[in-house]
């Protein structure tokens, strides 16, 4: 595997239509945009925090953080986006982040995502988690990969699922999820299980398997 020093923030991936690339400043309209439109959807599953005093003030604040993650190596912050043109700039359609990376004995991370509810179930978030992992076991020497979700999130679910992550079992109040404290069912891949690579083997599965 290429060693870890290859990384370098800022990364964008790409394949056919889906791109996954850091946040900018000026993408705060597009992606306020999306949010609005989608909060009633997302509302169910999306990270709350308990302690509102540490909370992020604003956008551009927002991104600071994030890319600073990025550049420190304990996160991927991507913007989940899409061709519809071939000469058209990519349309943000939701967010992939890859965090707690963690090195050492470990080698392991999280990853979650989210996508316009318009935009579900055409197959762009599992290509994009295959995308993602891909890069993680790949350019960053990582070992595992965790997504944990939230028992009644069916969709996100289906993702996992689709792509062939092991269930570890359930954690109980995980992670605070609209206001409360929430269990988490435990997913995780490691790489040698996918030694062909995860994109590969999604996208195999997928042309046998139309509609998937």
């Amino acid at each position: 595997m290429p060693p870890a020093a290859t990384h370098r923030w800022p990364v964008t991936l790409e394949h056919g239509e889906i791109v996954l690339r850091p946040f900018r400043r000026w993408d705060q309209e597009e992606w306020m945009s999306l949010r609005s439109r989608n909060r009633d959807w997302l509302r169910r599953w999306d990270a709350t925090n308990p302690e509102p005093h540490s909370a992020l003030k604003s956008y551009v604040e927002m991104v600071r953080v994030l890319n600073r993650s990025g550049r420190d190596g304990t996160a991927l912050p991507w913007l989940l986006c899409l061709r519809t043109s071939a000469r058209g700039q990519p349309v943000i359609v939701g967010q992939l982040s890859v965090s707690s990376i963690v090195r050492g004995s470990a080698l392991s991370a999280s990853l979650g995502y989210w996508i316009d509810r318009d935009r579900a179930g055409a197959g762009i978030v599992p290509t994009a988690v295959a995308l993602a992992t891909d890069y993680c076991f790949g350019t960053l020497g990582l070992h595992r990969m965790e997504i944990n979700i939230r028992p009644e999130n069916a969709p996100s679910l289906r993702v996992v699922q689709k792509l062939g992550f092991r269930h570890e079992g359930l954690r109980r109040a995980f992670l605070h999820i609209d206001g409360d404290w929430r269990d988490h069912e435990s997913y995780a891949l490691t790489a040698p299980e996918v030694p062909e690579g995860l994109l590969p083997r999604w996208e195999g599965r997928h042309r046998r398997i139309p509609g998937q």
